[in-house]
């Protein structure tokens, strides 16, 4: 049995999704070849009744041209919006795997977007490099806690107060991990090509 999920923002995420799928005239099996998700999940997550997680969603955005937080900030539009994003309306997303949060801190189609995350103890979350290939830009400020990201095979340990500026010259998977036993806090921004 399916279960629809009850959440304004999953209703708005399956709905945009669908419509850019459409926009590019793809079938569901073309996003799941160009994904790597499965047919069956694109379709129950384009019908609501799955919540898709960080690792699906980046892979779904990276195949559609799109970064997670453009996707998630046009499904957010699609319920209204402008140009200032309200704290109280800024569309929050919680990974249902990891139980990663995900706040969308800049307006939907703000040229860089922000994005502030909460990473909870032992979580760990991976994008393929497909996420990537549309940008110019991408930094991670960490505000607490401890946070590893990994891009290949190298490792960049953080602590409060470091940034990151990735390295977009070489495609790669990377990963954002929390090892430690206190929840990790970040601000990443994102500038598109």
């Amino acid at each position: 049995m399916s279960m629809i999920v009850d959440d304004p923002l999953q209703s708005l995420l399956a709905g945009r999704i669908r419509r850019e799928r459409e926009a590019r005239g793809w079938s569901i099996a073309e996003l799941a070849e160009a994904s790597g998700v499965s047919r069956a999940m694109i379709s129950k997550v384009e019908r609501a009744e799955a919540s898709p997680t960080a690792s699906l969603l980046g892979r779904l955005s990276g195949a559609l041209g799109l970064t997670v937080s453009a996707l998630l900030a046009r499904a957010e539009a699609d319920g209204g919006g402008g140009r200032l994003a309200r704290a109280a309306d800024q569309p929050v997303w919680t990974d249902p795997e990891t139980g990663y949060v995900r706040r969308q801190l800049s307006p939907p189609g703000a040229e860089i977007e922000m994005v502030h995350v909460d990473l909870p103890p032992g979580a760990r979350v991976a994008y393929p490099a497909a996420s990537y290939a549309f940008m110019r830009g991408h930094s991670v400020w960490l505000i607490a806690g401890r946070l590893t990201i990994r891009e290949g095979a190298t490792a960049t340990e953080m602590r409060p107060g470091d940034c990151l500026a990735f390295d977009f010259s070489v495609p790669m998977d990377r990963e954002y991990a929390n090892a430690s036993d206190a929840p990790c806090r970040y601000v990443v921004t994102l500038a598109r090509r």
